[in-house]
């Protein structure tokens, strides 16, 4: 790879202008760098609430949890609230902290390479181009890959097909027959919207889903008016909100071998919820996980389950066998006509997402094969040996919690540790130790022995957390609040910080 042209060096490199990236960047501002180039692929900030915009589209834990804790959004309409919100707050964010300056729309990274000469990444953008900077920032989302389903025949389908983080308004749903591939919770959320205007919709499910109630509703304006004057109370309802989901993560699923209830909890007030929606048994038993609860991402909604019970909504658990010209083949020989076929067959972590580029470290180390060909891990869930100067916001062992933003907030305060501690030493390069990265390895590997992914069921999940090996090494198996303090805490002998060889602008 060769430099660019003008030979500039940034002060940092950041892949991705969604939430994560955008905290990254607040933090170097924070930090004292400002010389930043945020490179995006797509043409606007925002992530995937710039990227997904289909019907019924919304978050899916409660909103006041959903934010920067230093930059609480006392607007939202609703408990849950819909994804032109989290798209406006975003563009909030940018704004407020002074970021549009830094970022590049349409820029497709395509690899990184350590210059070791320079103690520098070179980052090549399609088309040729190659950017400079002294740290690299990789914060391009957990999922932002989407997977696309490997049926025989689909690129036969005369009709329209439409993945879900493709969404085209122009394409005409009313009065047509539609079929919806996957139950995931992309699908739970748009499954009663193409209800509502689908001549017939056919949903082919392969592995049910958890949904427990949703508590949703309009925030009122008094309440907005009281968060938006005294924002103690929107604390508060944050504390509370946040306080329940770390008991449903942390006891039901990472304790699942010490405190069995919990996940009986967790599992009973989903399947108590599908009895009272499903007055048909047979129908019941089909939308019924066979899979430990935890094991798969689960999910709120009051209005999938009578979506079923719809006369012109059916149910396919039958596999696929092939798609034709005019509709979908099951493996029983059973075929629908269809129209206009919706994939939610969800997003491609492991082949593609770790990392979504090419990144080579130090000695020619490809990050995504040496991970593949060994172990999938990252200290602290940010930093891997061989690779200096680099921050892999997304990253094995790093997703802490329900919420992406306590995931953000703990590993914008790592960053602001490490980079802190540089400055003490006057360095130009920090690497983690690959002892250091070993040690919390095995911590993460022990700690999940007692979690729902180890000691429960869920063969039959086809979870998203689980790599090819069979390993759960998405999330990390700690309390939130573990981690936090992990971040400000951890200690800095695990790293090593030295001068540049030669300065990166020269």
């Amino acid at each position: 790879m060769s430099n660019p042209a003008d030979g500039h060096c940034h002060d940092a490199v950041i892949v991705g202008a969604g939430f994560g990236g955008m905290g990254a960047a607040i933090e170097l501002h924070r930090q004292g760098y400002d010389d930043l180039v945020i490179l995006e692929r797509e043409d606007d900030l925002g992530g995937t609430w710039h990227v997904n915009r289909y019907p019924g589209l919304a978050v899916d834990i409660p909103s006041s949890t959903y934010s920067y804790s230093f930059e609480p959004n006392p607007h939202w309409s609703r408990l849950f609230a819909p994804g032109a919100e989290l798209k406006r707050y975003a563009e909030h964010v940018a704004d407020k902290y002074d970021l549009r300056r830094h970022m590049r729309f349409g820029a497709v990274v395509e690899e990184a390479r350590w210059d070791e000469e320079n103690s520098a990444w070179e980052v090549r953008i399609e088309g040729g181009e190659v950017v400079r900077g002294r740290f690299l920032l990789t914060a391009t989302g957990f999922l932002s890959q989407p997977r696309l389903p490997d049926i025989a025949g689909i690129e036969d389908f005369r009709g329209t097909v439409i993945h879900t983080t493709r969404w085209d308004d122009d394409v005409e749903l009313a009065g047509r027959r539609v079929g919806i591939i996957g139950t995931g919770a992309t699908a739970v959320q748009l499954i009663p919207e193409l209800a509502k205007v689908a001549d017939h919709l056919t949903v082919y499910q392969r592995t049910p889903i958890y949904v427990s109630p949703k508590l949703d509703g309009p925030v009122p304006a008094i309440v907005r008016r009281a968060f938006a004057k005294v924002p103690l109370t929107q604390r508060a309802a944050r504390l509370v909100r946040t306080s329940i989901l770390e008991v449903m993560m942390v006891a039901g699923v990472l304790h699942f071998r010490d405190l069995p209830w919990a996940n009986a909890v967790g599992k009973r007030v989903c399947e108590a919820h599908l009895r009272r929606q499903v007055e048909d048994p047979q129908l019941r038993a089909r939308l019924t996980p066979d899979y430990d609860f935890g094991c798969k991402r689960p999910t709120f909604s009051n209005d999938y389950y009578p979506t079923f019970a719809k006369p012109h909504v059916d149910l396919e658990t039958t596999g696929i066998d092939h798609v034709d010209a005019q509709g979908i083949v099951t493996a029983d020989g059973n075929r629908v006509d269809l129209d206009v076929l919706v994939l939610a067959t969800g997003f491609n972590l492991w082949e593609a997402n770790f990392p979504a580029i090419r990144i080579v470290g130090r000695e020619g180390r490809d990050l995504g094969k040496w991970w593949r060909d060994n172990r999938f891990c990252a200290y602290e869930g940010i930093t891997i040996p061989r690779f200096p100067n680099l921050f892999s916001l997304n990253s094995p062992y790093s997703y802490s919690g329900l919420s992406y933003f306590t995931t953000i907030e703990t590993q914008m305060a790592h960053l602001g540790r490490v980079l802190a501690a540089m400055r003490e030493r006057s360095a130009d390069v920090v690497e983690v130790t690959e002892e250091a990265n070993d040690r919390f390895l095995d911590r993460m590997t022990g700690l999940l022995d007692n979690s729902v992914f180890n000691a429960g069921s869920c063969a039959t999940a086809r979870s998203y957390y689980f790599n090819q090996h069979g390993e759960a090494v998405l999330l990390r198996p700690t309390s939130t609040l573990s981690a936090a303090r992990e971040a400000t805490r951890f200690p800095l002998d695990d790293y090593t910080f030295t001068a540049a060889r030669v300065s990166a602008s020269a």
